[in-house]
């Protein structure tokens, strides 16, 4: 069996790869940090005529109708790129939820919005991946109580948010008893929060359920997964240009043996890696009764493998890979931050067995 992109799957990497980097690439990424933005809107903006923010949605909202393998194949870019613009929440899992759990009148309201980018959705499911003590949301009477610890896409402009008991609501950021608060990570790249609910009125999505929520933890596992894998094949490249760039004792570093064993050990980690995560893409949509399985391979994996990555390419360029004029550690931090997101390895290879056992 022969499993390989079509030529509409690489022209689409090919179209978001080249946007970002007439963007600016990692010079965009140092400005926003710079600056202290909290939405590149000019990315966003860009992604979205690309039709980037619409990909999951049906053509009769405005969107392409594309895969989550499609969704995945553009994360990948994104994590290359390391892109500070929202996309997990907003274009995958956010789509998902309205699609699958919300009315009729709930689709035709948001999805239109959220395909043409008017609109960015947060997705707060931390009650099913890892919820801290006493962060927890309460439904009662259609109103939310608790704290959301760590949303996905935290600045937005509505959240679906999960509660205790397994139901989806949609909340306006500017919600009465709504209260953000922003914390300092790792990542610059993706700023997120505490989201806290005193006695806020939420939108219920009807169709939702426990199984629903399962849907998006996995998608937004498997996109994390290819973030990740963009971001550590772009460390593992940089590493090989400098290798054979940087000269000592009148030789290139790359003609070491110890240089060049961390390169290939780098590569043959990586490699296998892509095809995990395509087929992690595949099966969500194709595979329900795989999806949750290997999404949480998917993740752990390349949790793991992408760390390795991070810590060698840096090793690689010296003492040079620990400045700013390099600029590693926004790759570095972002495969840190795309680690912990929506369950660290230990607790996903715990779901993982778990999965397992039961099948």
């Amino acid at each position: 069996m022969e499993f390989d992109l079509s030529d509409e799957q690489a022209m689409l990497q090919d179209s978001v790869h080249r946007f970002l980097l007439d963007a600016g690439g990692l010079e965009r990424t140092r400005a926003f940090m710079a600056k202290g933005e909290t939405r590149a809107v000019d990315l966003a903006d860009g992604l979205a005529q690309l039709g980037v923010t619409g990909l999951l949605i049906g053509e009769e909202h405005g969107g392409s109708g594309l895969s989550l393998l499609d969704a995945a194949l553009v994360a990948e870019v994104m994590g290359r790129h390391v892109a500070p613009t929202a996309f997990i929440g907003t274009a995958v899992m956010a789509p998902l939820a309205i699609q699958r759990g919300g009315s009729r009148a709930q689709r035709d309201q948001w999805l239109p919005r959220l395909a043409t980018g008017k609109v960015v959705a947060g997705v707060a499911v931390s009650e099913f991946t890892g919820g801290r003590e006493g962060a927890s949301v309460v439904r009662r009477n259609g109103r939310l109580t608790g704290r959301a610890l760590f949303p996905v896409d935290f600045e937005a402009d509505v959240y679906v948010v999960a509660d205790r008991d397994g139901g989806l609501g949609l909340v306006a950021a500017n919600a009465p008893g709504l209260t953000r608060t922003r914390l300092i990570t790792i990542d610059v790249t993706r700023p997120t929060g505490e989201l806290t609910f005193d006695n806020v009125e939420a939108e219920p999505l009807e169709a939702a359920s426990p199984g629903l929520i399962r849907n998006l933890i996995d998608a937004g596992r498997v996109m994390y997964a290819a973030d990740t894998l963009g971001a550590a094949q772009e460390m593992l490249d940089r590493s090989v240009a400098y290798a054979t760039e940087r000269k000592q004792f009148g030789r290139p570093i790359g003609s070491f043996q110890a240089v060049k064993h961390m390169c290939a050990e780098m590569a043959a980690a990586l490699e296998p890696c892509r095809a995990l995560v395509w087929y992690a893409g595949y099966a969500l949509d194709t595979l329900p009764d795989e999806a949750s399985l290997t999404a949480c391979h998917a993740k752990a994996h390349l949790s793991e493998v992408g760390t390795m990555v991070a810590r060698t390419a840096t090793e690689v360029h010296g003492g040079m890979g620990f400045t700013d004029l390099v600029g590693l550690h926004y790759w570095f931090k972002r495969i840190g931050f795309n680690r912990q997101m929506l369950g660290g390895p230990q607790r996903v290879r715990e779901e993982a067995a778990a999965l397992a056992l039961a099948s």
